[in-house]
């Protein structure tokens, strides 16, 4: 029984707790050479003050507790761009817009879905604060597919929507939204046409992104989409030939709080999404709100398809080895796990080579 972890939980063992720590790398080096500079947010925060930044849903995943020293409620972060806003618009609030920001760090949510089993999961993203322009999400997109393709992944799709739609077009009362929302997430046509038929031509907008976007320009009668149109446009004909896009404009679920733009990213060989962003805006003191757009990337469904390479790449130097040896191959870029005892062997090192005469050979 002492080996067992809450449900929702899990060790990440050798070679994949290596594999994931390179898949970070790799992401936030990508992130770090288009000038986004790395924050390291605290685990836990006051539940008030995380709670007002956190949007309704995910205020609710957060697993609280008391602070013994300070006696105030404090809350485990169950995502962290809440916590780089908060950065951004209280230590950061004096540097120039737009300001590029990357993280990395471990979440913690109260409960779990089907879909997503673990409560525990790394996050990793960047936000860029100040401007939620066309030309600031196509730098977001873009950077979100350079780090996962360093990080080796491939068949990467990214599916669009247009969370604001509905209030854009403005030809339903304010006390009709919630219903009307509700059934173009459901993409039940029978009662969107009861409530707005307007709104009808929304639902068939979704599929493969170049027909969808030409079947939403044509339902756009009176233009009033036209500027996120385009927008949506460029910012898909910046992406390289190789990743899939499609558009379901309508789709809300996990875009509650994003503005005019929001997308999910897949890659082959992962049943679930393993990122997404959008546009949205970041509260300051006294209310006052920036706008801002970003993305979020999880390692966990990557490493559970073993997409992520364990690279093992292990020399072993037998018993006896002179240090400076060692040294060199390190520097050559091996891993060289030395003998300690004369009876040691690198099968037993998990190795993948050893030291012999000529140079590393296979084991």
């Amino acid at each position: 029984m002492t080996g067992l972890l809450p449900e929702g939980f899990h060790d990440r063992l050798p070679p994949y707790a290596d594999a994931a720590a390179r898949l970070e790398r790799r992401m936030l080096d990508s992130a770090f050479a288009y000038g986004y500079e790395q924050v390291d947010p605290p685990l836990a925060e006051f539940e008030a003050a995380l709670g007002a930044r956190l949007k309704a849903a995910n205020a609710r995943d957060a697993v609280r507790f008391v602070d013994p020293v300070s006696q105030r409620t404090l809350a485990i972060r169950p995502d962290i761009t809440a916590q780089v806003g908060r950065i951004a618009a209280t230590r950061m609030a004096h540097h120039p817009r737009p300001l590029r920001l990357s993280y990395a760090g471990q979440v913690l949510r109260l409960s779990a879905s089907q879909l997503r089993p673990e409560r525990a999961m790394r996050q990793i993203g960047c936000e860029l604060i100040g401007l939620d322009s066309v030309e600031a999400a196509r730098e977001v997109v873009a950077v979100a597919v350079e780090a996962l393709e360093a990080a080796g992944l491939t068949g990467l799709s990214i599916d669009f929507t247009l969370p604001d739609l509905v209030e854009a077009l403005g030809v339903v009362p304010p006390e009709r939204l919630r219903t009307l929302r509700d059934a173009l997430d459901g993409k039940d046509a029978a009662g969107v046409a009861a409530i707005a038929p307007a709104y009808l031509p929304l639902i068939d907008a979704a599929g493969p992104f170049d027909a969808a976007l030409a079947r939403l320009r044509a339902s756009d009668h009176a233009g009033p989409l036209a500027s996120r149109l385009d927008g949506l446009a460029a910012i898909a004909a910046s992406l390289p030939a190789s990743v899939t896009l499609t558009l379901d404009p309508t789709e809300r679920h996990g875009f509650e709080y994003q503005s005019w733009l929001g997308f999910s990213i897949f890659a082959a060989g992962v049943p679930v999404e393993i990122g997404r962003g959008g546009t949205y805006t970041v509260m300051h003191d006294g209310g006052a709100e920036e706008p801002a757009v970003g993305f979020s990337l999880y390692a966990d469904p990557v490493l559970a398809a073993g997409l992520a390479p364990a690279g093992r790449r292990r020399l072993f130097m037998p018993y006896g080895t002179p240090a400076d040896i060692a040294a060199q191959w390190r520097r050559e870029g091996w891993v060289t796990v030395a003998a300690l005892t004369p009876d040691d062997n690198a099968s037993a090192q998990l190795c993948t080579h050893v030291l012999g005469t000529d140079g590393p050979e296979t084991t």
